[in-house]
């Protein structure tokens, strides 16, 4: 007997959708008092279609820093459907394992940073964050050093909200009425430039080297596992460091036996026109955490990259006792490694290059406007830090930010990411100049109508 598909018998309106979506989901960050709801239903390219049939640019790549290369591609959905008819699951638990996992992680160590030659997959970047903390434990503990288990980390970066991962971010708001937090976590500063009032008129590097070190003379080294980091800070609103700063917190961690764990789960394949930013950071890194950008956002897929002494230690004679049911999920690895094929034929680590370019040259104009405190772009990754005045550099109130891009989606039909007091830009890499060029005048338009007590004039 076979089964047709068939069309659900309720087709349930725009507005039927957003009151059942209230009844029935809690969304991630959404307060109370939001009531409004954008329901999407379409994508093509960069531009999204909300159930009211409006059409809408994103550039937020997908909301959450993803979608390399762009919402509707066929080919991707012609790859998981051939998979799914080959082989839709079997776990890889002990012995087992699939054809499509093993091709993945061997392409994955070619384009990884120099030294990197282990996989272990995830289902997210939290995932990933969590496993990172319990192989880098794990690793000192069969070496000898059980006493290995402090994390280093800095605030305002983002890592996750699971538990574990969650206690490591650096957001104060992430550990509030959940405590107690995971134990052993120490966030330290963040390397802000346009902050100088975090480091008391010292050079930046030289402050947070000299924290580093006397944190880990604090806690003792033989305490600590590893530090982990964003090669540019993405949530926290696009943060470049100093072009010194990693290369002499490498050192530092060297010196006293500390793992670096890159957390690329933003800034990897591509989105700020390098496989992976850890590489011209000079991070060096010990092991790499990534999602997002790995399969575009087409299947929930994360890998975790390690070096092959740090991987080798991981069995031992227990087994590393750490896994998801999804580990390796012959989906998700095929679409991974098609996107990543589509990543390479299109040259889209170039592009990203460009859309820095286009993104630079339509945000100029807001750089004089008393609302705006720095732009910082590096790749398809950008930020606009807004402020309340411009000689202290108060942030604006987080509220009108999120007013502002209210207003861009709901207007312009333009979506970017608002986080804190800034407007965050990271589209997918098939974002075109004219397309750029849409979103960046929308976005000067709405700035130059802010005034500095965070009032928007009415157009």
């Amino acid at each position: 007997m076979s089964i047709s598909p068939s069309l659900p018998t309720f087709s349930p309106s725009a507005s039927e959708l957003e009151e059942m979506d209230r009844r029935y989901l809690i969304h991630p960050y959404n307060r109370w008092e939001r009531k409004n709801r954008c329901v999407i239903v379409r994508g093509r390219g960069c531009l999204l279609w909300d159930a009211h049939g409006n059409e809408l640019l994103d550039v937020a790549g997908g909301g959450l820093f993803l979608g390399q290369v762009g919402h509707g591609r066929p080919e991707l959905g012609e790859v998981a459907a051939a998979q799914m008819a080959e082989l839709e699951y079997f776990t890889s638990l002990r012995e087992f394992s699939n054809d499509r996992s093993i091709r993945l992680a061997e392409r994955l160590v070619e384009l990884a940073p120099e030294g990197i030659g282990k996989v272990f997959y995830t289902s997210g970047g939290s995932e990933g964050v969590d496993t990172a903390v319990k192989i880098a434990r794990l690793y000192h503990n069969r070496r000898g050093e059980p006493g290995r288990t402090w994390i280093l980390s800095r605030k305002i970066g983002y890592h996750g909200s699971t538990l574990g991962a969650g206690s490591i971010t650096g957001f104060d708001f992430f550990h509030v009425g959940v405590g107690p937090t995971l134990p052993h976590v120490e966030h330290l500063s963040p390397p802000y430039p346009y902050r100088t009032e975090f480091y008391g008129g010292e050079d930046c590097t030289d402050f947070l080297v000299r924290e580093l070190e006397q944190t880990i003379e604090r806690i003792g080294a033989d305490r600590i596992a590893a530090m982990i980091g964003e090669p540019i800070i993405g949530a926290g609103g696009t943060i470049i460091p100093p072009e010194d700063y990693w290369p002499r917190i490498r050192e530092v961690l060297d010196r006293n036996g500390i793992l670096m764990i890159a957390d690329e789960v933003v800034t990897g394949f591509g989105r700020t026109g390098n496989w992976f930013e850890s590489v011209p950071q000079g991070m060096r890194p010990d092991i790499v955490i990534t999602a997002k950008g790995l399969t575009s956002g087409y299947q929930p897929l994360g890998a975790v990259l390690m070096r092959p002494e740090i991987g080798d230690e991981l069995p031992g004679d227990h087994g590393f006792f750490h896994g998801y049911t999804w580990f390796g999920h012959p989906v998700a690895t095929a679409v991974a490694m098609a996107n990543l094929d589509l990543i390479e034929k299109e040259g889209l680590l170039d592009r990203a290059h460009a859309i820095g370019r286009w993104f630079a040259e339509g945000l100029a104009p807001v750089t004089e406007l008393p609302v705006v405190g720095q732009v910082r772009i590096a790749g398809a990754l950008g930020a606009i830090e807004l402020v309340s005045d411009q000689e202290s550099r108060a942030w604006l109130d987080p509220v009108v930010t999120e007013i502002i891009a209210d207003d861009l989606r709901t207007v312009d039909g333009v979506i970017v990411r608002n986080e804190g007091s800034s407007l965050l830009l990271a589209p997918p890499l098939v974002l075109d100049e004219d397309q750029a060029r849409r979103a960046t005048t929308a976005i000067v338009n709405v700035l130059s109508r802010l005034d500095g007590q965070g009032n928007l004039a009415p157009r």
